[in-house]
């Protein structure tokens, strides 16, 4: 009686961990099938790669990335209704500004940068910013950044100059270097506060050179074919070039400088339903996971292992990752340990 209960309870435990392992082969196997798409910005493809290809190893999650400007990452979620299953972008604002209430409720705040201005292979010897904006001031040289309209990273580099235009009380360089070589841009400084306008669509004139997202004018660069371009400082030091500092009060990124950033105020696709008013502020990327994902579960799982492994990552990259990344909105409960209650900014 007692081996036959024996055997009863070995058939018992078998049966179970057969069920078991057929159930953990079929959630892998299963998760095997995901793919997740990212819509991201340009500047976020490197460490954002890096991170996806290990989280593939450990969960055999695909992850598929999508660069773009980031206005046009957030668009293709609004306007084109494409499924994007995580959304980041350069500029965290964006996710509010353009995704609120009926695509996402939530975001969080990860990672940082700066702008510099990188020089292309035809520039050789030392330079300072002085001599690099005079350079840029001459009609045989070429300089560029990204659309303002479509890229944080060109909207941001029209603030840059502005700020740089009030720094050395010169608007001289705003008016050259954005106003006269975007036809229909305008501006005005009131009560301490400078306004740049910029239509929805031009051709730019001139010895300015224009892409739709920053990451695109590196190989113009590289061939010689454009002297210097506003860009990130961490496109810079993952792509090995040359580049010159600005000073924190104009570079978007020091928040000590918070205040002084805010002075300067972009207007993009003016005068259209999606023209929006982008004060300068420090930079700072983030990251939601839309309503109409297809995988919102393994989404998640992504956005959670970005924030327990992203930070050697992208510290090394040169987009020094949050001290602790903030959270906004109604945090799924899975990511509430992992970030700060947002103070109530949007």
């Amino acid at each position: 009686m007692t081996s036959r209960k024996t055997l009863l309870a070995i058939i018992v435990i078998l049966i179970v961990v057969a069920s078991y392992i057929a159930v953990d082969h079929y959630v892998s196997s299963n998760k095997q099938n995901v793919e997740l798409v990212v819509c991201n910005a340009g500047s976020l493809t490197i460490p954002l790669q890096k991170i996806a290809d290990d989280y593939q190893k450990r969960t055999g999650v695909k992850v598929l990335l999508e660069p773009s400007g980031s206005v046009d990452a957030v668009r293709k979620v609004t306007d084109l209704h494409k499924t994007c299953d995580i959304v980041a972008v350069a500029d965290y604002r964006l996710i509010p500004m353009y995704m609120y209430p009926n695509y996402t409720k939530w975001y969080i705040e990860f990672a940082s940068n700066k702008l510099v201005i990188v020089m292309g292979q035809g520039i050789k010897g030392n330079h300072n910013l002085s001599s690099v904006l005079n350079d840029m001031l001459n009609p045989n040289i070429k300089y560029g950044f990204s659309d303002p309209n479509r890229d944080p990273c060109g909207y941001r580099s029209v603030g840059v100059i502005g700020l740089l235009s009030l720094y050395f009380n010169n608007m001289s360089l705003l008016e050259n270097l954005v106003i006269q070589k975007i036809p229909g841009s305008t501006y005005n400084l009131t009560n301490g506060t400078l306004n740049i306008y910029v239509p929805p669509s031009f051709a730019p004139t001139g010895n300015l050179v224009i892409r739709p997202k920053s990451v695109q004018l590196l190989s113009l660069l590289e061939s010689g074919e454009l002297d210097y371009a506003f860009e990130y400082q961490s496109v810079a030091v993952q792509h090995n070039l040359t580049y010159v500092t600005l000073p924190d009060i104009a570079n978007l990124g020091n928040p000590v400088y918070a205040q002084n950033y805010s002075k300067v105020v972009v207007h993009i696709l003016v005068g259209t339903e999606n023209e929006k008013a982008i004060a300068m502020a420090p930079i700072v990327y983030g990251l939601t996971v839309p309503v109409t994902a297809k995988h919102p579960d393994e989404a998640l799982g992504l956005v959670k292992y970005i924030l327990e492994n992203g930070r050697t990552v992208f510290n090394s990259l040169g987009q020094p990752f949050l001290n602790k990344p903030i959270g906004s909105g109604a945090i799924p409960e899975g990511l509430v340990g992992l970030v700060e209650e947002s103070s109530g900014k949007s």
